[in-house]
């Protein structure tokens, strides 16, 4: 399952589904009936292209929030919950987008301290590997 996200991760999204399975097959049925079904599996994972930017992006981001610790700023207002007046006074879920609703819209998620970088980076097309 670790091979699975950590090596092949978005270039084909369906090896984890397929390793989870042949471990959940495994269990059920034991050695030496699942040896079929962990061959399949690691030829499927064998034969699956890989890419390694999830596992590049999770190591940056957490480097740039162990380098970064000790200045908790918190949730940004925008994303925090307003649910009474004093909250929506100091600012709690002002200009908040809901972004299902406007899928156009752009709202950043990460603190001041990071606005502008970029953990995950998919070099090899402008397609997203999940319109597959």
């Amino acid at each position: 399952m670790r091979f699975a996200s950590e090596d092949v991760g978005l270039a084909d999204p369906l090896a984890l589904n397929q390793a989870v399975s042949c471990y959940q097959a495994c269990h059920f049925l034991g050695m030496p009936e699942c040896n079929v079904i962990l061959a399949q599996c690691v030829a499927y994972l064998a034969m699956a292209p890989k890419c390694v930017a999830v596992y590049r992006a999770i190591g940056a981001a957490q480097k740039a929030v162990k380098e970064s610790e000790g200045q908790n700023e918190g949730v940004p207002l925008h994303l925090r919950n307003a649910p009474t007046k004093l909250m929506k006074e100091i600012g709690y879920g002002k200009d908040y987008i809901y972004t299902p609703d406007n899928p156009s819209a752009f709202q950043s998620y990460l603190p001041p301290s990071l606005k502008g970088r970029k953990f995950l980076d998919w070099p090899t097309s402008d397609e997203s590997p999940l319109d597959h």
